[in-house]
C-alpha cells in the first residue's frame, strides 16, 4: 500500500472510528460526530479494518478529471500563444484557437492555462478601484464647484443657451448663476466676479476639465501652460482642483437638473423669449431655490475672504495678453491697433513688451510694469489715404451682387460680410465709359469694354468691391485675407489693380468676337 497524506477532515474520521474500535465510542454516536447515517459509518468501520487508514481518503484523489485539458493540448496553446498569436489578449486568442487551429477551449481556461505558464494578458487592465461618497466641507465657501449647463432654456420660444453654476459644497446653495450664449472664458468670469461681490473669495474651485479651466492638448508643453481662468484664480490666491468624473462633482450636476426641471417651469410660466427677460427670471429664481434646498454647514462661520477695497476685479477677470510695442509706439491686439501716449514715467516705449488687458465690457487697456498707459486710436495709415482717392461710396449695389454670387464658391460668411459693405463703382470709373456687365441685371447704360478680355464675374466684382472697401478702412493686406478667406496673393493683385481682374480671352475666343462684331457691321 502506497502512502497517503490524510486532510483535516479525514484525519478527525480517524480519530472518531479508533474511538469505535477501542470501544470507547458507539456506532451511532460516532454517525452523529460524523455527520452521516450509522449505515455509513458502519460501512467506513469496514472499510478503515480491511484497508487501513488509506480507506478514509477519497476514491479519485490522484486520478486525473475526465474534462480536464490534456498536456500536449495546454502546451500547443503556450507554444502558440507566445510565437504566433503573440500579443493577441485572451478573448481574442480563444476565439483564434477556435476559428484557426481547432482548439474549442473558453477563456477562463485558456488564461488559466496561460497563467500558470506565467504569460499574462498583454493588455493590462486597472484594478477597480473603491469608491465613497466625499463629505461635504465643514465651512461655507472652502470648496465652489463650478459647471455648465447646455439645454433649451426657453424651449422653443427662443435661442439656445448655457447656464453657468456655481455651487458652495458645504450647504449646496448657489452662489451665483449666470446665462450665456456658450460655456466660454468671458462667462466663468462674469459667474466669479458676482460669486465675489455677493458672497467673497472662496478658498478652492472644483470643476471638469474644460477648455477654459485646462490647456488639453496633447503635447506636454502646451498642456501645462495656465489658461487665462487659471490665470484670475492665481492672481486672487484660489487654488484650482479637477474632477475626474461627473459623479466627483456631484452636488452642481444635481443643481443642474434641478434647474433642468424648475427653472425651465418657471420660465415657461414668465413667458421668458430672450436672454435677458430670462436673467430677471432666474435672479428671482435663486433666492427660492436657496431657501429650498440648502443646508447648514457644520461650522456657521463662512470661510469666504472679503476682497480688498483696492482690488479691481475686471481688470485681473480679464483677457490679458503681452505685445512688443512698435517703434510708432503702437500695439495691435484683435485687429485694433492702439496708440501709447507719452507720459512723465516715459516718452516711448518703442520695443518695451506691454501688457494688454481686454476687460468683459470691451475696453481695452494698456499697461506698462503694472501702471496703466494711456492710449488713443492711432490716425489711418497711408494705405488709407491713398485708397481714399478711388473712394467707393455706399450703395445697394453690392447686395444684389451677393444675392448672385451663391453657386459662385463664396461661403456664407464671405457673403453677409460683403453685404454689409454695399460699396458702389466710383465716380471716375462711370466717367471713363468702361462698365462692366453683372451677370443677371439688366441695365442699359452699360456696355461691354472694347478690351480683349473678359467679362468679370459676380465674383470676381464682389471680391473686387470688398477689397477695395477694406482698404477704406486702413486694413492690412493679411487683416484683409483674413477677414474675407481669400489668399493674401489674390488680395495683393485686387489691390493693385485698376479694375476688376480678369483673364485675357484666348485666340479662339478673339476670333469668334471678331466674326461676331463683322457680322453685327454688316446687318447694320
Amino acid at each position: 500500500m502506497k502512502d497517503v497524506t490524510l486532510n483535516q477532515k479525514e484525519q478527525a474520521r480517524l480519530s472518531v472510528l479508533n474511538s469505535v474500535l477501542e470501544y470507547q465510542v458507539p456506532i451511532a454516536q460516532a454517525a452523529e460526530v460524523l455527520g452521516v447515517s450509522p449505515r455509513h459509518a458502519r460501512r467506513m468501520l469496514a472499510a478503515y479494518r480491511e484497508r487501513g487508514a488509506a480507506a478514509l481518503a477519497h476514491g479519485n484523489r490522484g486520478r486525473r478529471p475526465h474534462n480536464a485539458v490534456p498536456p500536449a493540448e495546454a502546451a500547443a496553446v503556450v507554444e502558440l500563444a507566445t510565437e504566433r498569436y503573440e500579443g493577441a489578449n485572451h478573448t481574442h486568442l480563444t476565439e483564434l484557437l477556435s476559428e484557426r487551429e481547432g482548439i474549442d477551449l473558453s477563456r477562463p481556461t485558456v488564461r488559466r492555462i496561460l497563467t500558470k505558464a506565467g504569460i499574462g494578458s498583454p493588455r493590462s487592465r486597472r484594478s477597480p478601484q473603491h469608491r465613497f461618497r466625499r463629505p461635504r466641507m465643514p465651512q461655507a465657501g472652502m470648496l465652489v464647484q463650478l459647471d455648465g449647463s447646455h439645454h433649451a432654456w426657453l424651449e422653443d420660444r427662443g435661442p439656445k443657451f448655457a447656464l453657468l453654476l456655481a455651487v458652495d459644497d458645504a450647504t449646496s446653495a448657489v452662489v451665483n448663476a449666470v446665462f450665456c450664449i456658450s460655456e466660454n472664458t468671458a462667462g466663468y468670469f462674469t459667474l466669479l466676479e458676482g460669486l465675489i461681490e455677493g458672497w467673497g473669495i472662496p478658498l478652492a474651485l472644483y470643476s471638469d476639465r474644460h477648455a477654459v479651466f485646462k490647456h488639453n492638448a496633447r503635447k506636454p508643453e502646451t498642456a501645462a501652460e495656465a489658461t487665462q481662468f487659471t490665470r484670475g484664480l492665481q492672481e486672487l490666491g484660489i487654488r484650482q482642483i479637477f474632477a475626474r468624473s461627473p459623479q466627483a462633482k456631484g452636488r452642481v450636476e444635481r443643481a443642474a437638473g434641478t434647474f433642468q426641471d424648475r427653472l425651465v417651469t418657471e420660465l415657461r410660466l414668465a413667458d421668458a423669449r430672450t436672454m435677458d427677460q430670462a436673467t430677471a427670471v432666474l435672479q428671482d429664481f435663486l433666492p427660492r431655490y436657496n431657501a429650498r434646498f440648502a443646508v447648514q454647514p457644520d461650522h456657521p462661520e463662512p470661510a469666504y475672504r472679503p476682497a480688498a477695497p483696492d482690488l479691481c476685479l475686471p481688470e485681473i477677470l480679464c483677457f490679458k495678453d503681452t505685445r512688443k510695442v512698435a517703434r510708432d509706439n503702437t500695439v495691435k491686439y484683435n485687429w485694433r491697433v492702439l496708440q501709447l501716449l507719452p507720459d512723465q514715467e516715459r516718452t516711448s516705449y518703442a520695443g518695451l513688451r506691454a501688457e494688454v488687458l481686454e476687460r468683459p465690457d470691451g475696453e481695452i487697456i494698456v499697461r506698462y510694469e503694472g501702471r496703466r498707459v494711456v492710449t488713443q486710436e492711432p490716425p489711418p495709415r497711408m494705405g488709407a489715404l491713398w485708397a481714399g482717392v478711388t473712394a467707393w461710396s455706399p450703395g445697394p449695389e453690392l447686395r444684389r451682387v451677393v444675392s448672385s454670387v451663391g453657386d459662385h464658391h463664396i461661403s456664407r460668411s464671405q457673403q453677409q460680410h460683403l453685404a454689409a459693405l454695399e460699396p458702389v463703382r466710383p465716380a471716375e470709373a462711370a466717367a471713363k465709359g468702361n462698365a462692366y456687365k453683372i451677370a443677371g441685371e439688366k441695365d442699359a447704360d452699360r456696355t461691354v469694354s472694347d478690351s480683349w478680355e473678359r467679362t468679370p464675374t459676380p465674383t470676381q466684382l464682389a471680391r473686387w468691391k470688398a477689397i477695395r472697401q477694406a482698404r477704406l478702412k486702413g486694413l492690412s493686406l493679411q487683416a484683409i485675407s483674413r477677414e474675407l478667406g481669400i489668399a493674401r496673393n489674390t488680395v495683393r493683385k485686387y489691390v493693385h489693380a485698376e479694375k476688376p481682374p480678369t483673364k485675357k480671352l484666348s485666340a479662339k475666343e478673339r476670333d469668334r468676337l471678331m466674326a461676331l462684331r463683322k457680322s453685327t457691321a454688316v446687318a447694320s
